[in-house]
């Protein structure tokens, strides 16, 4: 079911001997190892949770302040799922005594389910993403992309509650996992921290990066993976005006596949512009992203799979027009002609060629439109920033996930 409005007084749990709720945060990404939206979103929700109850946090990767970490080293040698798998198994040992635990992504779903079982107490797994929906993994992954995928719709089974990112979600977890009770799904959105992404007016990144100030930027942030659709947006890119400049913030590939159909695009391009392009392989920190989000005429979000796009409230939130294609959650975020301008893409033509083509074209139609006109770009990114503060604060998604708990907790309960 989708939750309403959050309450308008402070909401705190309490268990049946008289103390407040202590549940387990299940996560591969924490802070400071953050490399997608999954890790962003639990960075900025358990903070706000540990406001209203007792958090404790179970990461994947090397030691860290705030959280037990587990490393993914056993089986040595073994597949990674294997590796993911046998960290599961270390979070399970270590867990400490709780009433709820909270498994994110599917690297933590097993973990999840198996306390639940283990500690005889309900779990709850959030739907950042689905693996039916990203067959593509199966490149990554090979046969540990059956063991991800049936580790997910195990937990989905059997959860006192999932949630969903975006409404965009719900039907999409019910199609891929169809043993999930309808009743048990709930929608509690991303949200972004305005105080951290906010309008950067500071151009000392650009400028070292080699950027002209005095032309239009696009910009993109994100994984070299087919599911963020970067190989697209350097296709379209050699339709964009002569003037524009391409900024691409983008980690090191997935896969030898990948690496070498976006290398091919990204050399096709730089001879064809002659210039104005650049690539950023490293991670950067995220005030030096915050700033150059700041001062970018238009953030480009390509994703052909996006369950809702934290990246994108990201870039709103600095007060820069998007353009983005409409899949997913995305339209649940960028409001078409009033904070960014949305593409059509279909995913069933995938194959296609021809429709992926004029995917690419219409979406330089649309950062073409913005860079020519400064003004409406810079008025959406105001419109934007106001949708974010107003639409998707953490403190408000942390109420509807504590009541999210409280429900979990009497459905366990009940049963």
């Amino acid at each position: 079911m989708a939750w309403g409005p959050p309450p308008r007084f402070r909401v705190t749990l309490w268990n049946d001997r008289g103390m407040a709720m202590r549940i387990s945060v299940l996560t591969r990404e924490y802070p400071p190892t953050i490399y997608g939206g999954a890790g962003v979103h639990v960075a900025q929700l358990v903070p706000q949770l540990r406001k209203l109850i007792d958090v404790d946090v179970q990461c994947m990767g090397e030691p860290r302040e705030g959280a037990t970490a587990h490393a993914e080293n056993y089986p040595e040698g073994a597949n990674a799922a294997l590796r993911v798998f046998g960290a599961d198994l270390s979070m399970v040992a270590a867990i400490p005594e709780v009433d709820l635990v909270h498994g994110h992504t599917w690297y933590a779903a097993l973990a999840a389910q198996l306390t639940g079982l283990f500690q005889n107490v309900p779990h709850v797994v959030t739907a950042h993403s689905l693996e039916p929906d990203r067959p593509w993994k199966a490149e990554q992954l090979g046969g540990g992309y059956r063991l991800s995928t049936w580790a997910e719709g195990s937990a989905y089974a059997s959860a006192a509650a999932v949630i969903a990112v975006s409404e965009a979600m719900r039907p999409n977890i019910l199609n891929a996992y169809p043993d999930v009770d309808p009743a048990r799904i709930h929608v509690v959105k991303n949200g972004i921290d305005p105080e951290e992404f906010r309008p950067d007016p500071d151009t000392a990144v650009l400028t070292e990066l080699g950027v002209d100030l005095d032309r239009p930027i696009v910009t993109f942030v994100g994984r070299i993976t087919r599911q963020k659709g970067l190989v697209h947006l350097v296709r379209a890119a050699e339709q964009f005006d002569p003037a524009t400049q391409l900024l691409l913030l983008a980690g090191a590939p997935d896969t030898p596949e990948i690496a070498a159909e976006f290398n091919h695009a990204f050399d096709h391009l730089k001879q064809s512009r002659g210039g104005g392009v650049t690539w950023v392989q490293e991670m950067l920190p995220r005030q030096q992203v915050r700033q150059v989000m700041s001062n970018s005429t238009v953030f480009a979000c390509p994703s052909i799979y996006e369950p809702l796009g934290i990246v994108n409230l990201e870039a709103m939130a600095t007060e820069t027009a998007v353009v983005a294609s409409a899949v997913g959650g995305i339209p649940e975020v960028v409001v078409d002609g009033e904070t960014g301008l949305l593409v059509p893409y279909d995913p069933a033509q995938a194959d296609d060629p021809a429709a992926v083509a004029a995917f690419e074209s219409d979406f330089a139609t649309k950062v073409n439109q913005l860079t020519a006109d400064p003004e409406r770009a810079a008025a959406m990114g105001r419109a934007g920033r106001r949708r974010c503060v107003e639409e998707f604060s953490w403190a408000r998604i942390a109420e509807q996930t504590v009541e999210v708990y409280r429900q979990a907790i009497e459905t366990f309960e009940a049963h």
